[in-house]
């Protein structure tokens, strides 16, 4: 209804336009003339506006559809503060006396400039202004918005995609050694489905254990979870959107990719790798000590064997390649701390080798 309102008063104006300018340059045509081609233009007006105004509104609609009110009411402010500066501006210069209407014109294009200007920054900057307001995203344990925990310290953890494939934080997180709120940002879950919607069956497989991991996170009452939905078009690459979501949240990243890692420590956004966590929480072995292992498979060097502890670490045994099937104790000789993780090595007890060799 409104569209109609619109497109007609739109066709009006443009019939009236056309009988202002015929009466006003031809005066000597005849009024039927003149009337028949007012109504042509008051028809093409009604036809022009309502293509232009149906096709301008559904444009608006998308654009609303897409900004949230908290974005709304920022870019309102940032539209009505360069109006009020673009005022001010008008008002200080002395274009008034500029002859004819070059005033006017150049008071609207510095209105039009300055406005401009201050829209485009806040639209810019949205992301931090909305975090320094404290209205994304909502603390559910205070009922009401905050951008800091009472220590100072942000409560936000940004989960990237490798760390919700892996799968591991949902259980670190269910165990409460994690505070706060975990932010999941839109462009993650759309990078999940792209990979679950993915050829080849690997990628897929890994796809879709993430959205089912997500969809576990989100069900469960203890743990506070948030989709953060703005993008960065600005930027191209996921690894660059989650630290600049971070450095704008004030948060911390969670992760277990080792780039993504990197990049973070460059920009100064702290990092909770799950890599970590788990080599650091798993069971300390002394040189000495005496382990019982099954050797699994042939080391890389001659006669090695190598076996695994219970966490996942590995053992190289020496002499261990005779033992290979068979349950043993080993007694630790060195602990090697890598980057891919710890290393442990070892020798059989000198009972298992003496057995080996009766038998041999």
């Amino acid at each position: 209804m409104f569209i109609k309102i619109l497109t007609v008063l739109f066709g009006l104006s443009t019939g009236f336009a056309c009988y202002y300018l015929l009466f006003s340059f031809f005066p000597q045509l005849h009024w039927l003339l003149i009337s028949t081609l007012t109504l042509l233009g008051l028809v093409l007006g009604y036809l022009l506006g309502n293509a232009l105004l149906n096709f301008l509104w559904t444009k608006i609609e998308e654009s609303f559809q897409k900004i949230t009110v908290p974005e709304l009411i920022i870019g309102g402010l940032g539209m009505l503060f360069g109006l009020i500066l673009s005022g001010l501006s008008v008002v200080a210069m002395p274009i008034h006396n500029l002859p004819g209407p070059l005033g006017n014109l150049l008071a609207l294009m510095i209105i039009l400039i300055i406005t401009g200007i201050t829209t485009q920054v806040t639209h810019r900057k949205k992301e931090e202004i909305l975090n320094y307001l404290g209205t994304l995203p909502k603390n559910p344990e205070k009922g009401g918005v905050k951008g800091r925990s009472p220590g100072g310290r942000s409560p936000y953890k940004v989960l990237d995609t490798s760390s919700i494939i892996d799968g591991r934080i949902m259980d670190v997180s269910q165990t409460e050694f994690l505070e706060g709120i975990f932010v999941v940002p839109g462009f993650v879950v759309a990078e999940l489905q792209r990979i679950a919607d993915s050829s080849d069956s690997l990628k897929r497989n890994r796809g879709r254990r993430g959205l089912d991991i997500l969809n576990k996170m989100q069900k469960d009452t203890a743990l506070s979870i948030r989709i953060y939905d703005q993008d960065f078009e600005d930027l191209s690459d996921v690894d660059t959107k989650i630290v600049r979501l971070a450095k704008v949240l004030d948060a911390k990243v969670i992760t277990n990719d080792y780039n993504l890692n990197k990049v973070a420590e460059l920009y100064g956004v702290p990092v909770l790798n799950i890599n970590e966590l788990a080599n650091a929480i798993k069971p300390i072995v002394l040189p000495g000590e005496e382990v019982t292992v099954q050797v699994i498979k042939d080391g890389k060097e001659f006669g090695q064997g190598i076996a695994y502890l219970e966490d996942g670490t590995m053992i190289v045994v020496d002499g261990g390649r005779q033992f290979i099937g068979d349950e043993i104790m080993v007694t630790v000789t060195s602990v090697l701390q890598t980057a891919a993780g710890r290393m442990i090595f070892a020798k059989p007890k000198e009972a298992y080798v003496a057995r080996a060799s009766s038998l041999s």
